[in-house]
């Protein structure tokens, strides 16, 4: 993958003279150094990689003098491997991608240009390292927050170590480069400043909801029917069942909501994250209508039409599919999503039996004690702390205070879905089209704005806080969500350099083509757990593995018998999403997890350190009694299901114990 550019300035000569161009590093600052030869003439620039990971993508850019000709040119490497071919025009600039290299001995690379301006350029060989080294930043990253139990330094540290790699190797270019290559684009892509302003938004209204007693109403008109912590965790567990449409709206309401009755019942922080954790993102891929449905349908559509393209493609298996709608084909894969919804059975497995085990355990125990629901000393995601999060003197107790403004919120996102699609999608479109075509992101900044608006409102119509009081309270909320916002940029920074150095690329290399084809889905599953642990992000990992999923089933025979019932393409398909969901409850540098953590106001790591064994267990679990189970043996999807939630049941009643009040 390309890390880091130097840019040089080549001059194209006559036929008959022979220019070997050397290109010089110009570090962080990108100025281009000419070098000219005998004769003068139209000049072409080249932008190559500072330092090239073998195996993986890399990118060489070309740009033409405005007065130059037509320059058709021809890249190879050291053995004459041509590269690529093309021609360029005067004045243009082109981007070669996806070059690749496997040895160090395929370097130099030779630019030879024919024509009017015909020469031949040896480009100078940067630093090659192995491609293993693309795992480094995120695995330092994770190790550290591990090890110290604090995930800023962990991710800081993460990034600055891929703009070290990216950069050539120079420590103080990465450290400048880690701000504004990597942290300031992280929170300048549209998609994450939506989600960083849904937040603050959606902590500023928790903030006025807080302070003028509606989230204590919303406790005390609960507390009669969540009267023990099992009926508490019950109630979290159906909430979050209940918010379908888009998991980071399922987190942050949730868990803002419920941690009041949580934190009065002497549950721990560690137990509402996972609880609100293992809920979001497993719900939201089983809703068919939701923000995670409409990406993959789309993402299914569009590698069932590569597979139609292929010209080596069955003719009866193009026909097969092509006739097939996308979404028929993910809600025929819905049931074969064994992790999330092997997830969903232990969270109420958990919650209805009360038993815990390992560090979830140890938490439990220290918050019945009255330790305190976070351990001491935990760095907490939100600030809940210092009285800006209590009921204002005299407010009155009213649920309707908090729950008019999560209505309003939930009532604008999902109109906003439709309305949103509905202008997007085409005419006649169903409502699945239409879902699959709204902007989440635009939608939840809708929803969290009126929920403020209503709030607000709600607080000063009723003389309960003052304009300038509800304002103060509302930028309390703010304040509580800093410490969450600058970890989430963090880790949307990291998985930026994940991106950039082709660490999932080179990760979806060890899927090798030559497995038996019922070991497929098995193998699929891993490597997305793989991917989505490292990377942290879900959606990455079924962009990037989906379209090449899809074409291997099919090239291996996965399709047959897929108008009859179980096939090794619809294991796959559904062990991608499997795989990113795992990495969403267990990656450290996950977004969502991240979002947990803040919307329970718990400690990060605590909440990472708690919920991976029961993520590991579950995902142990489907991995034998779902994918190879249904793959090898056949077994039918009910036996899967109830084996392993039999052996969920098994582990808790061995390995867990009950938690005395």
């Amino acid at each position: 993958m390309i890390l880091g550019q130097t840019t040089s300035t080549m001059s194209v000569i006559p036929l008959q003279c022979l220019l070997i161009g050397v290109l010089l590093g110009t570090g962080a600052s990108g100025t281009e150094r000419p070098t000219r030869g005998d004769h003068t003439g139209p000049a072409i620039q080249v932008q190559m990689p500072h330092v090239i990971l073998r195996g993986l993508p890399f990118r060489l850019t070309l740009r033409a003098d405005p007065a130059a000709a037509p320059l058709p040119y021809r890249v190879t490497d050291a053995a004459g491997r041509e590269l690529a071919e093309g021609a360029l025009a005067g004045g243009e600039e082109r981007t070669l991608e996806n070059l690749r290299i496997e040895t160090a001995t395929a370097l130099p690379l030779t630019l030879t240009l024919s024509g009017e301006y015909a020469a031949e350029m040896l480009l100078e060989t940067p630093p090659v390292l192995p491609g293993w080294t693309s795992l480094l930043p995120p695995l330092v990253a994770i190790a550290l927050a591990f090890v110290l139990r604090e995930v800023v330094t962990s991710l800081f540290t993460g990034v600055f170590l891929g703009a070290f790699l990216y950069f050539g190797l120079d420590p103080l270019i990465a450290l400048w480069r880690t701000m504004d290559h990597f942290i300031a684009p992280a929170l300048g892509n549209e998609a994450n400043a939506a989600i960083v302003i849904f937040s603050m938004l959606l902590g500023g209204m928790v903030g006025v909801m807080s302070r003028c007693g509606g989230t204590q109403g919303i406790v005390r008109a609960v507390g009669p029917l969540a009267t023990t912590p099992r009926r508490a965790l019950g109630a979290t567990f159906c909430s979050g069942g209940a918010i379908f449409f888009d998991d980071f709206a399922n987190t942050l309401i949730v868990g803002n909501t419920m941690r009041p009755l949580t934190d009065r019942l002497r549950i721990s922080r560690e137990k509402l994250a996972y609880i609100v954790d293992s809920t979001a993102a497993p719900v939201v891929t089983l809703a068919f209508v939701s923000t995670w449905a409409g990406f993959l349908i789309s993402l299914i559509g569009d590698s069932l039409a590569t597979v139609a393209n292929q010209a080596n493609t069955d003719p009866g298996v193009v026909a097969l599919l092509t006739e097939v709608n996308p979404f028929v084909i993910y809600l025929r894969a819905v049931p074969y999503m064994f992790y999330p919804i092997l997830s969903l059975i232990m969270v109420a497995l958990v919650v209805g039996t009360g038993r815990d085990f390992g560090p979830m355990r140890q938490a439990e125990r220290r918050a019945r004690a009255g330790g305190g629901v976070s351990r001491p000393g935990a760095l907490l995601l939100a600030d809940t702390s210092g009285g800006a999060m209590d009921p204002a003197e005299g407010a009155p107790p009213r649920w309707i205070n908090a729950a008019a403004p999560i209505l309003t919120v939930i009532g604008v996102v999902l109109g906003g879905l439709y309305l949103s699609g509905r202008s997007a999608a085409p005419p006649g479109a169903d409502i699945y089209d239409v879902i699959g075509a709204a902007n989440p992101f635009h939608v939840l900044m809708w929803g969290s704005l009126a929920g403020c608006l209503v709030a607000i409102a709600l607080a000063v119509s009723q003389r309960i806080l003052t304009p300038n009081e509800a304002l103060a309270a509302w930028l309390g909320g703010l304040r509580a969500m800093i410490l969450a916002m600058v970890i989430l940029i963090l880790a949307w920074s990291i998985s930026e350099v994940t991106d950039v150095l082709g660490t999932a690329d080179y990760l979806s290399r060890l899927l090798s083509d030559r497995l038996p084809p019922p070991l497929l889905p098995a193998s699929v599953f891993i490597t997305a757990m793989g991917m989505s642990f490292a990377t942290g992000t879900s959606w990455g990992t079924m962009a990037i593995l989906t379209p090449l999923v899809v074409p291997l089933a099919v090239a291996m025979g996965g399709a047959e018998g897929f108008d009859t019932g179980y096939t090794i393409l619809l294991g796959s398909i559904s062990s991608v999403l499997a795989g990113a969901v795992f990495g969403d409850h267990c990656s450290p540098i996950s977004d969502t997890t991240v979002m947990s953590s803040m919307a329970s106001a718990c400690d990060h790591m605590d909440h990472v350190r708690t919920q991976a064994p029961y993520a590991l267990l579950v995902a142990t679990v489907g991995l034998v009694t779902g994918d190879l189970a249904t793959a090898f043996l056949g077994t039918p999807l009910w036996l899967s299901y109830m084996t392993g939630g039999l052996i969920l049941l098994l582990v808790l009643r061995l390995a867990g114990r009950p938690v005395d009040r």
